[in-house]
């Protein structure tokens, strides 16, 4: 029998104590970059003590590591979780990929702390949180799919077979801050999302439907583009502002002030979708285009 080395031995302990909702949180750990304690407690647990307390036993194991924010008016953030080394090696064996560098957790905890928009990250992930927690609380709802900026980013991430070739030399590329396919009810909807907190102008926000619509024009599959805004006041500016454009069935809005407000989540009836006369939508009643079978 082969002598295990203490880290292989490492490995193996930590791999027969985690649960299928532990390697979910790590799967998103390692896709996303961090979640909060809060974040992580609406998404996969809904009893803040418990989570808590799994939470300590995945560090003990050594697969998360966290950290918390210092308040510049005094006082600190709640903890933030990310992936420790072994929690790194352990996704990247499930899933076949290269075995990490052995400083990589290290190296991402130091971008991560220091990273000047890291609200603007949390903010994203609430977003999906918030939709795993409405697949936690509905039976029949599903988010099969959440990927991040940077699986977007690259010039081909939009380009299937049967495409504008030309798709490929395009440089106005949209850079959305996650993809997700959502599920409810038998219904899938593809979606690109774009985080909006107020900072950008709404000529901005334009430019960037803009592009939008042109890469639709340039592909087999047109799919619902989601600005989550902070305000409603903003949201219906940027309506008024695309009236008269062409972006039919491509851009639906919703507004943090109004959920929050209504007790919604984005799965909910929160969706305005340009060009509609009727009432807010659903996210899986928004609709889409997609002559392909495979999302990307």
């Amino acid at each position: 029998m082969p002598i295990r080395t203490s880290n292989e031995q490492r490995l193996l302990r930590a791999q027969s104590a985690l649960t299928g909702r532990d390697l979910r949180l790590l799967g998103w750990l390692y896709d996303h970059g961090v979640l909060t304690t809060d974040q992580i407690n609406t998404a996969l647990y809904g009893s803040l003590t418990f989570c808590q307390r799994r939470l300590l036993k995945l560090l003990a194991l050594g697969v998360v590591a966290r950290f918390r924010p210092q308040r510049w008016q005094g006082g600190s953030y709640p903890y933030h979780y990310l992936l420790d080394q072994l929690g790194t090696e352990i996704v990247a064996a499930q899933r076949g990929d290269p075995l990490p560098r052995r400083d990589q957790a290290r190296q991402r905890r130091q971008h991560l702390t220091s990273r000047a928009n890291l609200p603007h990250l949390l903010a994203t992930n609430q977003f999906f949180a918030d939709l795993a927690a409405h697949e936690r609380t509905h039976p029949g709802s599903r988010l099969i799919s959440w990927r991040p900026a940077s699986a977007l980013q690259e010039r081909g991430a939009f380009f299937r077979t049967g495409d504008d070739p030309s798709l490929m030399l395009l440089k106005n590329l949209p850079r959305p801050d996650a993809h997700g396919v959502w599920a409810e009810h038998g219904r899938q909807v593809p979606f690109l999302l774009e985080m909006d907190l107020g900072t950008e102008s709404l000529p901005v926000l334009a430019n960037k439907i803009a592009n939008y619509a042109q890469l639709a024009d340039m592909t087999r599959w047109r799919w619902p583009v989601l600005f989550w805004l902070p305000s409603a006041r903003r949201e219906l500016n940027l309506h008024q502002l695309l009236t008269g454009t062409d972006v039919p069935n491509l851009v639906a809005t919703a507004a943090g002030d109004h959920a929050a407000a209504t007790g919604q989540s984005p799965a909910k009836n929160v969706w305005w979708l340009h060009g509609h006369q009727g009432p807010r939508l659903r996210l899986s009643e928004l609709p889409y285009d997609d002559e392909t079978t495979e999302h990307t």
